[in-house]
């Protein structure tokens, strides 16, 4: 698998289970009138959820897209954490990219307390706008995936500064369950032989309509470069890892992201 970088980031190959691989535009505020957003999280409760949902959206940004609105894309969605059934989002874009397939630029990573919550937050009138005026005018390839999360993360909204690694496997055809137990027993593992990681969750996919057939999904925050640079030391263990499941997998896609403060999102 090629690796095309978006941007000059270490290359890591940490979860990558490939088989060979000026002025902006203001938000529009009134599209959220509840409370003052966050571009990086917001929680509804102070109760900890007793499960995570995990929702990831990999947009591509078509190629004569303005800045400006691409701008606006980010902090439009960034604002959609004032909404009561988010408890995380953040929408960056990509520093790597890890596909031969596909060339996506931007992603959304979100958390929620329930399928019901998900379903609320993207049925609700706020999203759907921001989808139809400030998405899908400047996109012309989109991918989501959601997963229930293996565990409750200890901080359900990253720090900005974290950067998450993002992979998505497609598995070969007719693999057995025993297998699929095999594949997230891996990535469950990582944090305890990688001690870098802040967090990791895997699931299976049970959203398969924009998914484009990836079926195990699986996010990791580390505090910053220097943690990622640490682990990609490590080539001869990241190694071992990646050939436990080499062989059940079809195909891969890795994207890196840095998660942005307030000012940053507001200004990319």
């Amino acid at each position: 698998m090629i690796c095309a970088r978006i941007r000059p980031l270490i290359s890591s190959p940490l979860l990558a289970f490939t088989i060979s691989a000026t002025k902006h535009s203001p938000i529009n505020l009134r599209l959220f009138p509840r409370r003052s957003f966050s571009a990086v999280a917001t929680m509804s409760s102070s109760i900890p959820p007793s499960q995570i949902i995990e929702h990831i959206v990999l947009f591509k940004a078509k190629d004569d897209a303005d800045s400006n609105k691409i701008t606006s894309m980010i902090n439009n969605l960034n604002a959609l954490a004032s909404l009561d059934q988010v408890l995380h989002i953040s929408t960056a874009p990509l520093q790597r990219l890890g596909s031969s397939a596909f060339t996506f630029t931007h992603v959304l990573h979100s958390r929620y307390g329930s399928k019901e919550d998900l379903a609320s937050y993207a049925a609700h009138p706020d999203h759907v706008r921001v989808v139809k005026e400030s998405v899908l005018p400047i996109c012309d390839d989109i991918m989501a995936v959601d997963w229930i999360a293996d565990r409750v993360p200890g901080t359900l909204a990253p720090p900005p500064g974290s950067v998450a690694k993002l992979t998505l496997l497609k598995l070969k055809e007719n693999l057995s369950d025993e297998a699929k137990s095999e594949i997230t027993g891996v990535i469950k593992g990582l944090s305890e032989k990688f001690p870098g990681i802040d967090q990791i969750t895997v699931g299976e996919n049970f959203s398969p309509a924009r998914a484009k057939g990836f079926t195990i999904a699986s996010i990791a925050y580390l505090k910053n470069l220097s943690e990622m640079e640490a682990v990609d030391a490590q080539k001869e263990l990241v190694n071992s890892q990646k050939d436990k499941v080499r062989d059940y997998v079809d195909s891969t896609i890795v994207v890196e992201f840095v998660v942005p403060s307030i000012s940053q999102s507001s200004s990319l």
